[in-house]
């Protein structure tokens, strides 16, 4: 296949990926995105066969074999509930699979300068987003305690930590010994760990999606490394679009990105909270409840990172399901951060048949709970919680709330 051929295919392939991202904006649009953004992805993979021949052409697939089952495996057995995770896993193998190729090639013969920089940068973060990208995975899972882990001396530890990791990436990048490259790596699977441990609780998701910016950053900066053009488009798209989800998700929770990733090593909590009043609190029991819903005309539905935890979604569609039979509307307020990521509750709560147009954005459904008659919130303490208002030391002070 000619050079020409080979570019207009890549700029085909780039365009199916933008045209996807788009798509995935909403939920309505969702469906046909995803299908937009396999066919570019299809179209890349064959071009590339085309471009470079059969080199190689049996580990190749089997690698294409065994990597599709488990995808396929893996799509259809984890739960909505668990997507958080699958992502995180997702960024983690595209992370560990551009520093593999960084490695690969500084081991060989022929880069140029700049390709040897930019690999030992692509060693780095890749290194980096795998082993964050594992961590993040067993908070989730619950396989280790999914609160911040902060141990005496750890300031300093990780202060000496990314000095012998820049140190060992300028060596790389003057010399490109492998040995040292390989050392970049360790170090950086240590920096990983020690970059996640002291976030905890719904702050977690926030660093899933840095890390998948990072694993677009080491996308992009391998297709320097191979000179491949699409390789670094596709990078700087997830790489952007990871970050600004990011940013998104920081301004949702009324703090900054730092804080969130490195309040714990000042002794602040990563896991929210507020400051406690003197209002009266009234306890009802199930029954109560009941009988003030049988009167309401209008609910609207609170749900929040509790309910994603609890997976309780079908349970509130089954009592949405039965209020509405009793000719009550039923409204569900979804604050940016409800679920344990952007788009999250829209998924678990879709999954348990719950209609698109009964979900409200926060900024159209504030103006309705004052209409409503009951206000019913689910696991959703923070994104309700006036503090974030009225309280300015507060850790939750600034960020936008439901006015349940």
């Amino acid at each position: 296949m000619n050079d020409t051929g080979v570019s207009l295919a890549y700029l085909l392939a780039a365009v199916c990926f933008i045209v996807a991202l788009k798509g995935l904006s909403s939920p309505r649009t969702a469906r046909l995105g995803n299908l937009v953004g396999i066919a570019g992805a299809v179209i890349a993979v064959v071009v590339t066969f085309a471009d470079v021949g059969t080199r190689n052409l049996a580990p190749i697939l089997a690698a294409l074999v065994v990597g599709s089952a488990a995808g396929a495996v893996a799509a259809r057995r984890v739960a909505m509930t668990g997507m958080p995770q699958m992502v995180a896993l997702f960024n983690g193998v595209g992370g560990a699979a551009g520093a593999l190729v960084a490695l690969l090639e500084l081991a060989g013969s022929g880069p140029s300068r700049g390709q040897v920089a930019v690999g030992a940068f692509t060693v780095l973060i890749g290194s980096v987003t795998f082993s964050g990208s594992v961590l993040t995975f067993a908070k989730l899972q619950e396989l280790m305690t999914g609160r911040p882990v902060v141990f005496g001396g750890m300031r300093p530890a990780a202060a000496l930590l990314a000095a012998a990791t820049l140190a060992l990436g300028a060596w790389t990048a003057v010399e490109a010994p492998i040995g040292v490259a390989v050392g970049l790596a360790v170090l950086s699977l240590v920096g990983g760990v020690l970059f996640v441990l002291p976030v905890g609780g719904a702050d977690v998701p926030i660093v899933i999606s840095l890390l998948n910016a990072f694993s677009g950053v080491t996308v992009a900066a391998g297709g320097y490394v191979l000179g491949n053009t699409l390789l670094i488009v596709a990078g700087t798209l997830v790489g952007a679009s990871g970050m600004l989800l990011t940013r998104m998700m920081a301004a949702a929770m009324g703090r900054s990105i730092a804080n969130i990733l490195f309040g714990a090593f000042g002794g602040e909590t990563t896991l929210g909270g507020g400051t406690a009043t003197d209002r009266p609190v009234r306890s009802a029991g199930p029954q109560d409840i009941a009988i003030l819903l049988g009167y309401a005309r209008k609910v609207i539905v609170a749900p929040g990172y509790g309910l994603a935890v609890a997976q309780a979604q079908h349970a509130l569609s089954d009592l949405a399901g039965e209020l509405e039979r009793r000719g009550v509307e039923v409204l569900y307020a979804i604050h940016p951060v409800a679920g344990r990521m952007p788009g999250h509750m829209n998924v678990l709560l879709a999954e348990a048949d719950v209609p698109y147009d009964r979900l409200k954005e926060m900024d159209v459904v504030n103006p309705e709970f004052k209409t409503a008659d009951i206000a019913l919130i689910v696991g959703a303490n923070d994104v309700v919680n006036p503090a974030a208002r009225s309280t300015p030391g507060s850790p939750i002070y600034g960020m936008p709330i439901l006015d349940a």
